[in-house]
């Protein structure tokens, strides 16, 4: 339906002067725009330029047009409408257009071509979320993503047009509704029992890769005391793997073959002492362009995941070495279609099938979007017996990823990375919302994943390692480092020298910092 029926609500807009206080609610429009007048279209910069007019829309109404001639070559052109952002601040967004093209060209990279955006503007940095892959000639279709809004985001702006490309295109019925907010806090913390799935007095280990051997087991649980390991069952590589074709027959036939490599070393880890996390890192239909994973898009991959994981569960119910289930490794929902289940949904659901199967061995959800502390804001916590919450820890993402990824090397630790001072106190900031989620519940939390690049200036990782560390520890939480002879960008068996591959003739500082929390650790009986 068009917009010129809608009810236009401008709540959030910059322009408009009627925009209210108060908490924000789930389903509530931020904005709805259907350019039904010129009025309507002056309100977003840009609109005076001669690539941008008001064309015959759906059903007899108008929209926005935007162009860019191709004897001009790939250009830009676009109209922008700044958001009031104070109200968006820490929502989850559904952000939709409808929108038609006429020609418009491949551009360079997946993320230019038609723009329909969501420009955040924030101390960590800007973010630009968007539906990629958008260009060609076809006819009036939706575009959605989810976007989130930082709780210290600074501006935001609606970005619609076309970038690094040529043709024209159209948009209509553009909204912006509220898909969530941030969990209430429950007025008194949960007290009683912590259920951590275990009688350790803590679990410290690494991630391992897929190609682990038992040798290497006898060297991380038999040489350097770890007590854990978090074992990958990833198709290939992350975020994209074979997955992503959406074979579900191909994905039974790697899954098997990943699941009979896990028996031959459980064994080995159960006489080492090792408690195992079962990490589904690979899911049905693995991940979109956009690193969404496909289970939240299609039926038959949530049908899917929920069978694996009752294959799992039936596997492995008893044995002695399998600390716990992780559903999901880094679960990104992007937009859900109507009719499917959300993480939320999906992981409850999931959690209970396993549950009936397996009464014993821990249930470890990580929140959507990629694990991090600050997606438990939106994570409420499940009604199943015997959940341990993870989350991924690699702030600032600046420095621990620095020389991959397009990232710049040369970043130091402690000091000001992205304008912000990042120093063992912004560490303890970083992981607020997981010591919250913790007292707030009464949960046990598990850090499945953190690592600093080996290559970060000087002992820059050691340092950053050590601080978070530190503060895992005063939490009492089990951790996993990542990652123990998977790539070697992450390893502390190399050195800080980005081109020596192989490994250091002497223990790192970093692979002497893991050693010695190692060797606090205490055995299963």
């Amino acid at each position: 339906m068009c917009l010129s029926h809608w009810t236009v609500a401008m709540l959030a807009l910059g322009c408009c002067a009627a925009a209210a206080g108060g908490e924000l609610a789930k389903g509530e429009a931020v904005l709805r725009e259907g350019f039904d007048s010129p009025e309507r279209l002056r309100a977003w910069r840009g609109a005076d330029s001669p690539q941008v007019s008001l064309d015959a829309g759906r059903a007899g109404s108008s929209c926005v047009a935007v162009h860019w001639p191709v004897e001009k070559g790939p250009g830009h052109a676009s109209i922008r409408l700044p958001l009031t952002v104070e109200r968006l601040r820490g929502a989850r967004l559904r952000c939709e257009a409808l929108v038609k093209a006429d020609r418009v060209a491949a551009p360079p990279q997946r993320w230019n071509g038609v723009k329909v955006m969501l420009h955040i503007v924030s101390p960590g940095g800007d973010q630009w979320m968007q539906q990629d892959g958008i260009h060609g000639t076809f006819d009036w279709k939706p575009v959605r993503f989810l976007a989130w809004v930082p709780k210290d985001a600074t501006a935001a702006e609606l970005v619609l047009g076309l970038e690094a490309t040529s043709g024209r295109v159209w948009f209509d019925d553009l909204s912006v509704t509220v898909a969530s907010t941030p969990r209430p806090r429950p007025a008194r913390p949960t007290t009683g029992a912590i259920y951590k799935g275990h009688d350790l007095p803590r679990l410290r280990g690494a991630m391992i890769g897929p190609n682990v051997t038992a040798a290497d087991l006898e060297v991380l649980g038999g040489q350097w005391g770890a007590n854990h390991i978090r074992w990958q069952l990833i198709w290939g590589g992350f975020p994209h793997s074979p997955a992503d074709k959406g074979d579900l027959a191909a994905y039974d036939a790697w899954l098997e073959g990943a699941l009979k490599h896990l028996d031959e070393l459980l064994p080995t880890c159960q006489r080492l002492g090792i408690l195992v996390a079962v990490d589904l890192h690979t899911p049905p239909g693995g991940r979109d362009e956009g690193s969404n994973c496909r289970i939240f898009h299609e039926k038959r991959f949530q049908d899917k995941f929920l069978e694996v994981w009752e294959k799992i569960a039936r596997r492995y119910r008893g044995h002695k070495a399998v600390w716990g289930y992780d559903l999901v490794n880094e679960p990104v929902e992007g937009y859900v279609p109507e009719g499917l289940m959300d993480w939320q949904e999906l992981a409850e659901r999931t959690a209970r099938r396993v549950r009936e199967l397996d009464p014993d061995h821990a249930l470890i959800i990580e929140p959507a979007p990629w694990g991090g502390p600050a997606s438990l804001e939106h994570l409420v916590p499940i009604d199943v017996p015997g959940v341990v919450y993870s989350v991924h820890m690699y702030a600032p993402f600046q420095f621990t990823h620095q020389g991959i990824h397009g990232n710049p090397t040369g970043v130091a630790y402690p000091g000001k990375i992205a304008g912000k001072e990042w120093n063992k106190d912004a560490i303890h900031a970083a992981f607020r919302p997981a010591i919250e989620f913790q007292r707030d519940y009464g949960v046990h939390l598990y850090i499945g994943e953190f690592s600093a690049i080996r290559w970060a200036p000087g002992d820059s990782a050691r340092a950053w390692l050590s601080d978070v560390i530190d503060m895992m520890e005063e939490s009492g939480w089990d951790w996993a480092y990542h990652a123990f002879r998977e790539w070697d960008g992450w390893s502390v068996e190399h050195s800080g020298e980005r081109e020596d591959r192989t490994p250091a003739k002497t223990p790192t500082s970093r692979e002497t910092l893991l050693r010695s929390w190692f060797a606090k650790n205490a055995r299963p009986r």
